[in-house]
């Protein structure tokens, strides 16, 4: 009886399998790991390509917007070197979070979104950049071409939910962000990301 192939080998790897999107790095492919109001914290499991249960949030902390990756890329030294006072990128793909009119309750999907800016975020040391993005149909933000032509109140929210999604009460976290930077910036930040992952995993 012949054997069968893992169902990895069937659907394609979301970090690995799917395109990095239509015209990177300003249209790029977000796959979506956290809905807007999660009290959960969900990440793919880098192994099999599902979707796994982190941790359930210690805090009121929500998501205001779709939050999850962009495929093939990875934090590594050219995106560390994007920002000062890091020693090394976090070693996993870029995050990204999207803005979108509708709300969009489940995760585990595909959308196209168009990069207008980004949070420069700082983690242990570890540069984790949180690409901000609209989705590229979306009724209301389909004009959106960078960060200002977003509401200030929306990035004050994504910064706090990234300076306490960590928090476990009486452990110290060290994560800080600094000033918001505009898309041409973020696209920069999504093209080292782009030939950090060709570093890591072609060049081998």
């Amino acid at each position: 009886m012949p054997k069968l192939k893992r169902f990895s080998e069937w659907r394609p790897h979301p970090w690995h399998g799917l395109d990095v999107g239509p015209d990177p790095p300003k249209l790029v492919h977000a796959y979506i790991e956290i809905c807007p109001f999660d009290l959960v914290k969900y990440e793919l499991d880098k192994e099999s390509g599902y979707i796994r249960v982190d941790r359930p949030q210690r805090t009121s902390s929500q998501p205001p917007t779709l939050y999850g990756f962009i495929p093939q890329t990875f934090c590594g030294e050219n995106v560390r070197k994007l920002m000062s006072g890091t020693k090394v990128g976090d070693g996993d793909p870029l995050d990204v979070c999207v803005v979108s009119e509708r709300p969009i309750l489940r995760s585990d999907l595909i959308v196209t979104a168009r990069v207008v800016g980004g949070l420069p975020m700082i983690d242990g040391g570890e540069a984790d950049d949180k690409i901000i993005a609209v989705l590229e149909n979306d009724p209301i933000w389909f004009k959106a071409n960078d960060l200002t032509d977003l509401p200030s109140v929306l990035i004050d929210r994504l910064k706090h939910y990234f300076l306490t999604y960590k928090i476990i009460p009486g452990v110290h976290t060290d994560v800080s962000i600094g000033d918001p930077y505009n898309r041409d910036h973020a696209e920069k930040v999504v093209r080292a990301a782009m030939d950090d992952y060709l570093l890591e995993y072609h060049n081998v």
